[in-house]
Formats: structure tokens, sequence, C-alpha cells
């Protein structure tokens, strides 16, 4: 194709690095047509035939409505005349507002929905990566014998993973493209996700979740990079804000699926003792279900067009520039109106963008390593770049906005729920019941025994018969010629115990359960091994309500920042969402029963998601398109580093004191939403 359009290329004197696509040209230096061509006005004669002029006349005209047409020519003019007089516009921004142009041009409709669609797909994929683990964890944790320091690592390599992911995809997307590179890190997250709810060991899991998110968290810097560069300047704030939503609708989809499916415990199978395929594994399989999703719709949406005229790939930009116009405006009900772009200002991609060896100087495998090793190199060149003298601030800025917010927030979606725990646990204990040197003879326990402590009590031939044990602990406590069938336990123990020919037949009471105890005589047959085993049919339902909630509190403030980012401005939607937000986490203070605190998480998440929302548009629009993606995946595992150190201090406090975590989070919205209040607005800023 290259070849076709060849004669249609000229370079501009003075060495300009920058090439026109097309031929011809107006005065302006783009190129649109004034006429169609005949071939294109036979081809819409038949669509027009039968109609005079004085049928086509715009509608609104008798009502005083502009042509849209004459408030396009309105606002490049504006932009035209802001410009300082005398003042010369670079290669660079002429391509930026010629592209701003075309994008006006091809309007926003069908193809823009439906990319908006398979993108957000993309974005509720990175939404159930941040939940899966935290809620199959409860029941994972049994099925792989997890100790609580393999505990905190799953929980930790999430959101590590997804700060390598974010870096190392935002990057390539500079280099390799934006489409390509999505695809294959959603590709890389389906595989592994789905090889992870097979894995039998927690090794296994643990690397193949650790993959899966190095590929999903790829998707928040690439997909608004993505998205923004088929948006025209006054539809960008607005559309950019709705796509968050599908953040929260991960979320939402993880909540529900969890309390779903982990409870169904028959949703499984086992082939023998060795392997085991439990609910929760089905739950991780279901959660992959928007990223395979949104892969699939990816294999029909084109790479940007920006980013291959910023690559001087200006044949495949004009053709899906065209094809957005003519899917938007035929879905419109207008297929007679023509692509008339023949210009296209775009960059020559420098000498040494790439090296390509010979096939006859080396091996696939040396060229595939040394294009590799080059493109490392102008990845890390691209990430030095963004602090530059004229990104330098910006960057600085934005660092300590994504730091402040992401602490807080992730800190506090962390103590939320443990806070929770925290007070049902002290609840649970306040009913505990104490018995205190009873004596049991001969006696038949056929009832379930829980939230108990027995010290100094004698059992002399008793049975203890088909029952559970939850959270029960013996003491001193001597059992002789006793029999226990049929047991089953949670959190029961026997400490400093005296047992004398006694009968252990088909119980999950082993050795680890016996605490300086002294054993006589007894005999243990067809006992339950496997720490799967010790678990229980009740699930903590209000742990998966309580995410739900906070998700579904995100929606308030997605449909209010959609709406006023282009009134209010993003900049003072970031600031006063940050600081009304630090209001909400201090009230933390005052909060002492769990409906407080679940209603205070709802409203700080219904603030935070339009703070979020106002810091995504901000970051797309300070950015130049070669730089974007890389400045974006930078960002965001910066995001992840402080989502790792929020959710570890504030969790180390549960328990402990409320106050420090809350001081913590007030004390970085502040900062944040101070610093916020310093950006430049740039709702009338054309992307660079």
């Amino acid at each position: 194709m290259a070849d076709r359009y060849q004669n249609h290329i000229h370079q501009q004197g003075g060495g300009d690095s920058y090439g026109t696509y097309g031929e011809g040209g107006g005065p302006d230096g783009y190129g649109y047509q004034a006429d169609y061509p005949s071939q294109e006005e036979d081809a819409a004669s038949d669509a027009t035939e039968g109609h005079d002029e004085e049928d086509q006349m715009y509608e609104g005209e008798y009502q005083g409505i502009p042509h849209p047409d004459e408030v396009k020519a309105a606002q490049r003019a504006a932009r035209a005349k802001a410009r300082p007089a005398g003042s010369t516009i670079s290669d660079l921004e002429e391509l930026s507002e010629q592209y701003e142009d075309i994008m006006e041009d091809c309007g926003h409709g069908k193809f823009q929905w439906t990319l908006f669609v398979v993108l957000g797909l993309a974005l509720m994929a990175d939404g159930v990566e941040c939940f899966v683990v935290a809620f199959a964890l409860p029941s994972a944790e049994k099925d792989l014998c997890l100790s609580n320091a393999e505990k905190g690592m799953l929980g930790l390599v999430v959101f590590l993973s997804m700060m390598v992911g974010a870096f190392l995809w935002g990057g390539l997307a500079d280099k390799l493209g934006r489409r390509r590179c999505l695809m294959v890190a959603l590709a890389i997250n389906c595989v592994f996700a789905f090889l992870s709810s097979f894995a039998q060991g927690y090794g296994f899991f643990l690397f193949f979740r650790l993959l899966s998110g190095i590929g999903i968290g790829g998707t928040v810097p690439i997909v608004y990079t993505y998205f923004s560069e088929f948006l025209q300047m006054e539809k960008r704030g607005e559309h950019l804000s709705w796509l968050c939503m599908f953040w929260m609708m991960g979320g939402i989809y993880a909540s529900f699926t969890a309390w779903g499916v982990i409870p169904r415990y028959g949703w499984g199978f086992s082939m023998g003792s060795e392997f085991q395929f439990h609910s929760w594994r089905v739950f991780v399989l279901v959660a992959a279900l928007p990223a395979i999703m949104s892969l699939v719709g990816l294999t029909f949406m084109p790479e940007s067009p920006r980013f291959l005229l910023e690559n001087a790939k200006h044949d495949e930009a004009w053709m899906i520039l065209k094809q957005v116009h003519d899917t938007n405006w035929r879905a419109k009900g207008q297929p007679e109106k023509v692509f008339t772009v023949t210009h296209i200002k775009a960059p020559k991609t420098a000498e040494d963008e790439f090296i390509e060896i010979q096939t006859a100087t080396g091996t696939p495998v040396q060229r595939w390593a040394v294009r590799s090793l080059r493109i490392c190199k102008l990845v890390l060149r691209n990430v030095a770049s963004l602090l530059s003298a004229e990104l330098r601030f910006a960057t600085l800025f934005m660092a300590i906005i994504w730091f402040c917010m992401a602490f807080s927030y992730y800190g506090l979606s962390v103590w939320f729920p443990d806070m929770i725990k925290h007070l049902q646990h002290e609840e649970y204990e306040s009913r505990l019941k104490t018995f205190h040197g009873e004596r049991v003879e001969n006696f038949q326990f056929n009832f379930s025994l829980e939230n108990q402590i027995h010290r100094e009590g004698e059992y002399i031939r008793d049975k203890f018969v088909g029952i559970e044990m939850k959270s029960v602990k013996f003491e001193d406590s001597l059992f002789e010629d006793c029999l226990f069938e049929d047991i089953r336990s949670t959190d029961t123990m026997f400490e400093n115990c005296t047992i004398r020919s006694t009968i252990f037949y088909n119980t999950d009471l082993w050795k680890e359960k016996f605490i300086d105890c002294r054993m006589e005589n007894n005999t243990f047959e067809h006992n339950k091994h496997g720490c799967h085993l010790d678990t229980t049919d009740e699930n903590d339902v209000l742990v998966y309500l309580v995410s739900f909630l906070g998700s579904l509190a995100v929606l308030p403030g997605n449909i209010i920042s959609a709406l006023f980012v282009e009134k209010i401005g993003r900049v003072r939607i970031i600031g006063g969402s940050m600081l009304i937000s630090a209001g909400c986490s201090f009230f933390l203070l005052l909060s002492f029963s769990q409906s407080a605190i679940i209603a205070l998480q709802c409203l700080f998440c219904g603030v935070s998601a339009a703070a979020w929302n106002g810091i995504e548009v901000v970051t797309v629009e300070l950015y130049p398109a070669s730089k974007r993606a890389t400045a974006f995946g930078v960002l965001n595992a910066l995001c992840k580093l402080a989502a790792v150190l929020g959710s570890s201090i504030f969790a180390s406090f549960v328990g402990i004191t409320k106050a420090i975590p809350i001081l913590l989070s007030f004390t970085a919205l502040v900062c944040g939403g101070l610093v916020a209040l310093r950006l430049p607005d740039t709702r009338q800023k054309i992307l660079q």
C-alpha cells in the first residue's frame, strides 16, 4: 500500500522533518477538498436524486440555530485567532490541529460507542483483578494450606505485578501500538488466570497470578490513551469519564459473582485426593470473562490513527480515519457524506528508530534480540523524557496527585473491611462462654460447640459424635475413655490437657491441635487429612456486601464528574473531590459502629470516583501522543506502589488504633487536593 501512495507523499522544503500526505492543498495547509471528486458525486447522486436544494435546507435555519459546519468553522477560526500575532506554528502543533479538525468531521457516533464498550470491558477486567484474590483467599487459604505470610504475599503480588505491567505495557504502547499491546496484555491475563484456577499448589498459583497481573496491569494506561485518540476535544472529558464507570462495574461484577459462586461448594469436582476443583476456582474462571470478551472485541477494532501518524504510517492512518468517518455518518443516516481529507501532516520516523538486520547478517534470534534491545532503549529514553524541561513540573505534580490519591483510596479500601471484621470479632468474643471445673460422665454430646472455653474440666466415658466444634478451646482438662467420631472443627484446640484411652475416629483433630498435651494409649483411625477440610459452610457474606456497596457507591461520583467535567473543569473536579474525600475520612474518627463505617465508605468511594475520573482525563491531556501511554503507565505504576504501601500500613493498625490511618489518609488527600488546584486547565487543549 505504501507504494500505491508513494506519489502522494511530498517533502516540504527547508529540512522539514514532517511530510504531507495527499496531493494539492489549500492556503491553510490542510487537505480538505473544496469540491467532492467526480466519482464521489456520481456515487452520491442516486442518494440525492429527486431532491432539490430547498429540500436540503438545514432545518434549524428558521430557528436561528447555526449549522454544525458553521460551528466547526467558527471553532477553527477561534483557535487560529488565539495564536499570538506573528508567531509561527510548529509542525507538531499543525498536525495536532489538523487531527482535531479531522475528528470533528468524523463526528462522534457508532464507531466511538463500539470502541467504548470494547475498551470498557478491558477496564472492567482491571477492576475485577483487584478483587479476585481478596474474595477467593478465605477459601483458597484452606484449599492451598496457606500460612499468614503466604496469604500476605499473595495479596501483595497482585499490586506489584500490576505495577510492573503498567510500566511495561505503557512504554511499549508508544512504540509498538496501542491495540497491539492491549491485545497481548489481555491475552496474557486470560491465559494465566485460566491456569491459576487449576493450580493445586501455592507456588504455581502465586506464579500464575503474578503473570496474570502483569498482563492486566497494562489495560488502564493503554485504554485511556487509545480511546482519547478517537475523541474530539469537546467530547473528550465527558466520554473518558463515562469510560471510568466500567472500573466500578468490574468491582460490582466481582462482588456479585463471588457472592453467588464461592458459597456453592457443590460447584466443583475432584479427581482423587490430589486434584481438587472447588467453587472458588470456578469464581476465578468466571472473573476472566470481561478480559476474554474485550480481547475478542479488539480483533475487530483498528489501531489508533494518531499512533500511526506519529510513526509515519500515513496510508493506514488515512484508511482508519475514513473508516471512522463512514461508520459514523452511515449510522446517522447520511451515507452520502464523503471523507474529504487529502492531506495529513505527519512526522517521518527517525532513521535510527528501529534497526533492521539483513537476513545475511544474522539469525532470526539475533535480529529479534537486537530489535528487542533497541525497543527497550527507546522506552527508557521515553520515560526519561518525562522529566525534560517542558514536562518536568507536569510530571511532578501528577506524580504527587496519583500517589496521594492511591495511598488513601487503596489504604482505606483495605481498612474498611478489616475494621468491620475486627468489630465483628469483638462482638463475637463478647459472647464467649467460659466453663470452669465441670465434670461430665457417660454423656453423649450430640450438639455443636461454638465460641467456648472449657478450663480444668473432667470428661469421663463421654461421646462426641457427629458434631461441629467452632472456636472451642479446652485448657488443663482430662479426657478418659472418650470417643470422638465424625468431628468437624474450626479454630479448635486442646492445650495442656491429659487424654487417656480415647478413640478419635474420622475426625480432623490432628496433632497440631493438641498443644502441650499428655497423650496416653489413644487411638486415631481414618483421620481426615488436608488443610482444605478445616473450613465451614458459613461464609462472611458481609465482606461481599461491603465491597459491592463500595463499588456501587462509585456510580453517583461517575455520573456527576461526567456531566460536569466540561463545565466545572478537570482541576476543580480533582481538587474539590480530594478535599471532600479528606473530610469523609476525618469523620471516620467519630464512627464506632459497622453501619456508620459502611455509610462513610460509600460516601468516600463516591466522592473519590470523581477525583479519579478527573485525574485520568488530565493525565491523557497533559502529554503528547509520543509519550502519552508511557506517562500514564509510569503514573499508574506509582499508583500501584502507593496502593501497596497504603494497604500494608493501614492494615497494620487494625485493632490497635484508627486515628493514625485516618490522619494519614486525611493528610495525603489534602496535600494532593491542594497540588491539583495548581494544574493547568486542559478543557480547551488540543491533544498534542
